[in-house]
């Protein structure tokens, strides 16, 4: 496709010598005669350079830089300085005001296409990278809604019971995952799991992972079987199909009785739960197996707590354990605990308490992993 350039000078023959040498190169060319003229021109039409004069009526070429520079569409529109003046304060001022280039009149043929051919070169390599960009930008898009149609839109709440969760990625995808969903027999599961990676490919392994758990969870409820054999079923599949991905998933898996208030678990790999106590006391749900897709026959022991009333328990991503602040120093598990302090009115009370510990550790810095909370609480 031919380039469009926009030659703008007041006076006749310029505007007719330029427009000739262009027109001999195969350029589209268009013509102003002054700055007014251009500005209309260019904000209705496109131009992939502009010849632009300095001393003219109407609008001078200052006054035109100056405009493009302001206007966030137009201000990408490379311009080359035409002119008579060759002070060097001239052509810095013009520099300053966005010109790619600078060209001294009487203008040579050959100074002429060199310059124009370079900075259409550029431009056409900008366009590809904005391009690109653009691209990458909706792919993490729509990677992003994707990744959001896996995470429940809300949360169950029985009666006489509060969940709450808390998603904060570190990028515009994340490998982190919750859920948690009924299951026969007036129970609930209660999951959590961090991806060892970050992007777009942590995102697919993440839905990958939180889709198996779930299915093989209702599965094994269906066969009247214990559903946390689902966190087996879901570590061999993973395990057969993408061991040489070099990712490995943490995981902490709960399936709670509601009207007993007696839990099950498996922690794989993930930092433990705190099940609240009454009076500041605490309880940590340690690890009882490897992460998933160490090995194919990796065993998994079950831990078991009992939620007595008012007790609440709290799950939550490394990212939060693991938040630095400027120096590089690690937040760290026990200082997540303590900021959870006695137990909170609410399940999302507890989790906004973890998220204020975050913040002021990192005292706003950009979160280098992503942190992902989840909370259950018993009435009183």
């Amino acid at each position: 496709m031919q380039a469009r350039i926009l030659v703008v000078d007041d006076i006749d023959y310029n505007r007719d010598i330029l427009a000739r040498r262009l027109k001999q190169r195969g350029y589209q060319v268009e013509l102003a005669a002054d700055g007014g003229e251009a500005l209309r021109k260019v904000r209705i039409s496109a131009y992939d350079l502009i010849l632009l004069d300095l001393m003219m009526p109407v609008i001078d070429g200052y006054g035109v830089l100056s405009a493009l520079r302001e206007d966030p569409v137009l201000r990408t529109v490379p311009v080359i300085v035409v002119s008579a003046l060759d002070e060097l304060d001239s052509v810095v001022r013009c520099i300053e005001l966005g010109a790619e280039d600078y060209l001294i009149k009487p203008i040579n043929a050959v100074l002429l296409h060199a310059k124009v051919d370079a900075c259409l070169e550029r431009k056409r390599l900008r366009d590809g990278e904005r391009a690109s960009l653009a691209a990458a930008r909706l792919e993490l898009e729509l990677a992003r809604r994707t990744q959001a149609e896996f995470l429940p839109a809300n949360l169950p709440q029985p009666a006489g019971w509060e969940l709450a969760a808390s998603f904060h990625p570190a990028r515009e995808v994340a490998g982190d995952f919750y859920d948690a969903f009924e299951l026969s027999h007036g129970r609930i599961a209660l999951m959590i799991g961090d991806v060892c990676d970050k992007g777009a490919g942590a995102a697919l392994f993440m839905a990958i992972t939180r889709s198996l758990l779930r299915a093989y969870a209702d599965q094994a409820c269906a066969l009247e079987r214990s559903p946390l054999e689902a966190l087996a079923l879901t570590n061999g599949y993973l395990t057969r199909h993408h061991r040489h991905s070099r990712i490995f998933v943490t995981v902490w898996f709960g399936v709670l009785d509601l009207a007993t208030g007696y839990l099950r678990y498996i922690n794989a790999g993930h930092p433990a739960a705190v099940l609240l106590r009454s009076a500041q006391a605490y309880d940590l749900l340690e690890v009882t197996g490897p992460a998933l897709v160490i090995s194919d026959d990796s065993s998994f022991d079950e831990g078991e707590a009992q939620f007595q009333h008012g007790d609440a328990l709290v799950i939550y991503t490394d990212g939060a354990s693991e938040a630095r602040d400027a120096k590089g120093i690690l937040l760290e598990e026990d200082r997540v605990i303590a900021a959870l302090g006695p137990p909170q009115p609410s399940a999302n009370a507890l989790l906004e308490r973890i998220t204020a510990a975050v913040q002021q550790h990192t005292q706003g810095a950009a979160l280098e992993d992503d942190i992902t909370m989840l909370a259950v609480r018993r009435g009183a």
